[in-house]
Parts: structure tokens; sequence; C-alpha cells
């Protein structure tokens, strides 16, 4: 019998047991693969803060779990000796239209309201050029640049590290890969693996990315729609003599990052129908070229890897957090979908914290499991 069972290798599973153990709980940690084997072991690490404009509690939520980040990594790099790569490095967004700068303009004064956590401020400058030459260049720029100060970046594989080199040193935690769950008995509190074993517990966190939606899913009616979808998404790395330092660059969907040691990651596709999750084709080529083009800095830089992988996207858009409406024991933390690394700390406690009779007033009721769970209810 164990507190806590977390389903799930991922970003949402370790952080859920770094909770966890500083709740005090005794907790299992099963991974069907290796740590990070789904899309939290990809290479793009982008940590994106919401528009400034339109503020709610959701734009809120997130402001708050990006800035509180930066010490949750320190401190884990101060306690394994390891690097997760992260960096508040910035972004740049290419302005190729008039339109856009008049709305750029307009964010640019809604950041000074609402971009303020305590006594600092974060800031969406407009400028006329990039303040870094060649980073990017080109017609993107036609309207100028933004310069965004709370965006950054974290090496995704590097992080898992972190993560899972912490909670190997702790006595109240046990990291289990290779172990597969097959059914879930969530009145009794039994998981049924597929090594024939029975572990019993106290609560369970599904935090298996896409994989939880089909644990999720057996336990509705038939007509009930599925609580989340995969959506894949296909990105690169390549080799370059880029300072790390330079801010991330984000254009319509195309995200280019400096990471440390001479690596540049360019994502990434959200494909909503596909035949192969893990291969890539043209059109992560396409993306590559348009990196290429809006960076000529890129256009020789050799491709080292090609990465694609299913990214979870629960049925209310929103990430999937807290207990299921219908059985106390089982809680919920997936449907990140590309912002899962700057909220995963902040999600995984809001849940731990519910474990242990703790509520979080902060966080976003579309959030909340039982929220997606009503849009799962056919009429």
């Amino acid at each position: 019998m164990t507190d806590l069972l977390i389903v799930g290798g991922g970003i949402m599973g370790l952080w859920a047991a770094v909770m966890a153990e500083r709740a005090g709980l005794k907790t299992v940690l099963i991974e069907k693969d290796r740590i990070g084997a789904g899309s939290s072991g990809g290479v793009v690490g982008a940590l994106m803060p919401h528009m400034p404009d339109r503020w709610n509690d959701k734009k809120q939520f997130q402001l708050d779990a990006l800035v509180s980040l930066a010490a949750e990594i320190a401190a884990l790099e101060g306690q394994t000796g390891l690097s997760a790569g992260y960096r508040r490095s910035g972004r740049l967004i290419p302005l190729p239209k008039p339109h856009l700068r008049t709305i750029a303009l307009r964010h640019e004064q809604d950041a000074l309201t609402n971009w303020r956590v305590g006594d600092r401020q974060f800031f969406w400058h407009v400028r006329d050029d990039s303040p870094l030459v060649g980073w990017p260049q080109g017609e993107a720029m036609a309207s100028g640049v933004v310069l965004d100060t709370l965006a950054g970046r974290v090496d995704p594989r590097r992080m898992l590290a972190v993560l899972a080199t912490h909670l190997r040193g702790s006595s109240l935690v046990r990291i289990d890969e290779g172990r597969e769950l097959l059914d879930l008995d969530p009145v009794t509190g039994r998981a049924f693996l597929a090594d024939g074993e029975m572990l019993s517990f106290g609560a369970c966190i599904l935090a298996a990315g896409v994989q939880s939606f089909a644990q999720l899913d057996k336990l509705e009616t038939a007509d009930a729609i599925p609580t989340g979808v995969a959506v894949k998404g296909q990105a690169a790395v390549l080799k370059a003599d880029i300072d790390p330092s330079l801010p991330v660059i984000f254009l319509d969907g195309l995200y280019v990052i400096p990471h440390d040691n001479g690596f540049v990651a360019v994502g990434s596709t959200s494909e909503n129908s596909f035949t192969d999750p893990r291969s890539t084709d043209e059109q992560l080529e396409s993306l590559l070229d348009r990196a290429r083009a809006v960076v000529p800095l890129l256009r020789d830089a050799p491709v080292v890897e090609r990465w694609a992988g299913l990214r979870p996207k629960a049925i209310g858009r929103d990430p999937m957090v807290g207990c299921h409406p219908d059985f106390e024991k089982l809680h919920v933390l997936t449907g990140g979908f590309k912002i899962s690394f700057g909220l995963a700390h902040r999600l995984a406690e809001s849940v731990i914290g519910e474990i242990i009779g703790r509520t979080d007033i902060a966080l976003p009721e579309s959030f909340r499991c039982h929220q997606h769970f009503s849009l799962s209810k056919k009429s």
C-alpha cells in the first residue's frame, strides 16, 4: 500500500512526485517506458506567456507560475548539481504587417498593468528593428518587432533529468520504469500492471499525457465524448554557433530557441490528423525552411536531430487538473499541450494540495477536472 501512485514519468508526473515528497507522501511513480519517453522528452522547451491583454485568472495563474519557476529550478539544480538549461531569455516576435504593430502597441501598455509580480515588472517593448543583428532579419520585421522580457526557455530533457535525479535520492519516492498500467479500480484503490502485479494506493494521479485519456475514457459511459485527443508535433535540433543568451524567436507558430552548447531548437507543427506519431516528414522540412528564412544565421546549420511526438489536449483545451468528479481517490494531471513546462510545478502543487486537504484558490476554474468532464457528457 502506498499513499500515492503516480502514472506517468513526464514533466507532470515528475513534478507531482516532487510536490508529494514535500508533503510527506509515500509515493510510487510508474512509467511504462522510460522517463521522458513521451512528449515531455522533446527538444523545444519554450516558456511562453499569454498575451498581456484581456486579463483573466488563467493568464494570472500562468504569469505567477512562469515567475516562480526560476526559483524552483534553481533549488533543484543546487541540490542535484545538474543544469536544466533554464534561462529567462525573453522573446522576439517579428511584426510583418502594419496592423500587427498597432495591436502590439496596445499590448505594450497592457503589459505595464498586467505583467507585474510583486515589485517585478516585465515588458512588451515594440521596436522598429531587432536589437540583435541578424536575430531575426528580413521581411518578417517589415513593421517592427516585439521584445518580451517575460518569456524564456528550458532544455526539456535536462529538466527531466534534474527532477528524476532529485527523486531518486528521496526516501519517500520510488520510480519504476518499464511498468505499464493495464487497468485501474479507483473505487477500491487498486492498479493492475502488465507484469501481473497489483498496487494498492490511497490516491492516484494520472499524469501519463495522451495515455491518460484512454484510462479516463474507460471509466465513462459508452456515449461519452473522449476526454482528450493527441496532437502531433514535429521539431528539430540544429548545430549552430549561436549565443545561448539570445531571446527565443516566435512567429505564427514557429519557434526558434537557442539552447546551451551550440544547439538551436526549431518547432513545432500542430497536427490533428496523422498516420505515424513518431515520424517526421515534409511538414518539418517546411518549418525548417521558414526558420532559415527568418533567421539567415541558421541557413547552413546542420540538423542533428528530428523529433516527433504526441501532445495531450484535453476536451476543454486547458490543462485537466484535480480530483475526478466521480472517484475521490483518482486525480488527473494532464492536457498541458504546449504550456506544460511552464505550469507543471504549479499544477502539481495544486493536485497534491487537494490530496492532503488544501484548496488552491488560484487554480482557474476552467482547469479543474470536473469542468472538463461536464463537457464530455453528451446532452
